[in-house]
């Protein structure tokens, strides 16, 4: 069985406070962020395609636009959990998933970028 995975990446800039962390995170500091997202399919359309970067682009676009240039900690997905990275890549998966999943099409991975050289990547089960 084939298997195709598509890769597209968005970036946005958000403020937020660790709570309850044992340093200077505890503090409100900000990040330029890098989404990776990764969508797989196992057929093709009509045209030959898993489905079009534009369609992916666009949500995932549209996922950051919500948080950027926003103090995450003021956010509903953020209000009760830390804004980690790890939760923020979680929350990317789980927004994209319910966007582009179908029949034939899954996201299958989401890494966020905190740094040029730290990164979570998102996977579920």
């Amino acid at each position: 069985m084939a298997l195709y995975t598509l890769k597209v990446i968005a970036d946005f800039a958000s403020a937020h406070t660790l709570r309850d962390y044992p340093g200077a995170c505890s503090r409100m500091h900000g990040h330029n962020w890098k989404v990776e997202a990764e969508v797989e399919a196992n057929t093709l359309n009509s045209i030959g395609m898993a489905i079009d970067f534009k369609d992916i682009k666009r949500e995932v676009r549209a996922i950051a636009e919500e948080l950027d240039h926003q103090y995450l900690n003021d956010l509903a997905p953020f209000q009760t959990i830390n804004p980690t990275a790890e939760h923020i890549a979680r929350y990317f998966f789980q927004t994209l998933s319910q966007r582009l999943n179908d029949e034939r099409v899954r996201v299958c991975a989401l890494t966020i970028w905190e740094t040029e050289r730290a990164c979570v990547r998102y996977a579920e089960g």
